[in-house]
């Protein structure tokens, strides 16, 4: 990495009245307007220069027709894939969808029936169940084991769930939203077992950049020819880059047959043209972007110690689980209070903050909460200052 500072992460963007998901709609989901949000999975940081000026160039072609990737795009996914994570992908493989959660959905609908049995591990990012759920297959869960302040994996539960007749996992790697960054030995355990099985794997792999320094993600597919076979991955410029509201994510399905079942059900549902600025933002994150990643890596880093250090120091009543990959850090505070409605009236009624409330991860999520660290660090430092104010007031 450049020793040439190029990027001001502590520079605070005001975000409000720009129509943002995070920031504008306080009042109406959480009561009140002035919270400072730390919730939905976006950043409040700009995006590499040099993607805001190619989409700028985009803009300025003046005619936003229907659009094709290019041999550029795909040059760069490739090219990005083999570079940062050492896998090498074909050309014909890649295929997209408007966003991840979409392209889980089509592989739920494609690859199973009603009634089939759809493997996830809780506390998992609540999309998950949406889509297995709201698409009428049934819930199968292989709930994470919490051990020594981080998750693990049932191996043994997740052998019987297979032999019982599972039909596909919904794997969530890195984890959200306990920021494991599950290691090539247990992603391989999982391979073997779904492989043993027939059970596909569907890889949501969107935080697969957001890697802590010590920890190093591995792509499933990568792992093997076997596990490639059975086997989509999807990634997204959208966590990465701070893009999510481009609709681009890229799907990975090396296996022709299956493959050409996800492209038709994407073009059944008529969600298979590209997003015009989509493809510009990705080609151009995954061609220029790995300088602003490194030091947004090592931002985000001095932003998890921050807070790590704040909860040991002022809430000793709470645990944080020191997150290996992703943005977000998993609080555990059942000490204070393990019913979601007063946590919830604790963070927006008397801290003035908006976390994640953890019940909606799963039913062992409840007592949690989870906290977005992509902002400034001013930013994060007043909202863990009024949030520990207010733990404070509610433990005398």
């Amino acid at each position: 990495m450049s020793s040439q500072v190029k990027y001001d992460f502590d520079k605070v963007i005001d975000r409000s009245g720009t129509a943002s998901y995070k920031w504008d709609q306080s009042e109406k989901l959480f009561g009140r307007a002035d919270l400072l949000p730390l919730w939905v999975a976006d950043m409040d940081f700009e995006p590499p220069r040099e993607v805001v000026e190619a989409i700028k160039a985009r803009a300025n072609e003046g005619i936003y027709g229907y659009t094709i990737r290019t041999e550029g795009y795909y040059k760069a996914v490739e090219g990005w894939l083999k570079r940062r994570h050492n896998w090498q992908i074909k050309h014909e493989w890649v295929t997209s969808s408007p966003g991840v959660v979409p392209a889980l959905s089509i592989a739920v609908q494609a690859f199973t029936k009603p009634g089939d049995g759809v493997i996830l591990q809780s506390p998992v990012y609540y999309p998950f169940y949406d889509v297995i759920k709201m698409n009428g297959r049934v819930v199968v869960d292989n709930a994470l084991i919490l051990e020594d302040g981080r998750y693990r994996i049932d191996f043994d539960l997740l052998e019987r769930q297979a032999a019982d007749g599972a039909k596909l996992l919904l794997l969530c790697s890195p984890h959200n939203p306990g920021g494991r960054v599950w290691t090539r030995e247990e992603l391989h355990r999982i391979g073997d077992i779904c492989v043993k099985h027939n059970i596909l794997i569907v890889a949501d792999e969107i935080h697969h950049d957001l890697v802590y320094r010590e920890h190093k993600h591995t792509a499933f597919g990568s792992i093997s020819e076997a596990f490639e076979q059975q086997s989509i991955t999807c990634i997204a410029t959208s966590k990465t880059f701070n893009l999510a509201g481009l609709q681009a994510a890229t799907v990975i399905i090396p296996n022709d047959e299956i493959r050409r079942k996800y492209n038709y059900l994407l073009k059944t549902l008529s969600i298979h043209m590209e997003s015009f600025f989509g493809l510009t933002a990705v080609e151009s994150s995954y061609t220029y972007g790995d300088e602003w990643l490194e030091q947004l890596i090592d931002y985000l880093q001095g932003n998890r110690d921050y807070l790590l250090e704040f909860v040991r120091t002022r809430m000793p009543q709470i645990k944080a689980m020191k997150p290996e990959g992703t943005y977000m850090v998993w609080l555990d505070c059942r000490e204070v209070s393990d019913n979601p409605a007063v946590l919830k009236k604790l963070m927006f009624e008397q801290a003035g903050v908006a976390f994640s409330e953890g019940s909606v991860f799963g039913k062992q999520g409840a007592g949690y909460l989870r906290v977005n660290i992509a902002c400034p660090r001013s930013i994060l430092a007043e909202a863990l200052e009024r949030f520990a104010n207010a733990v404070q007031a509610a433990v005398v």
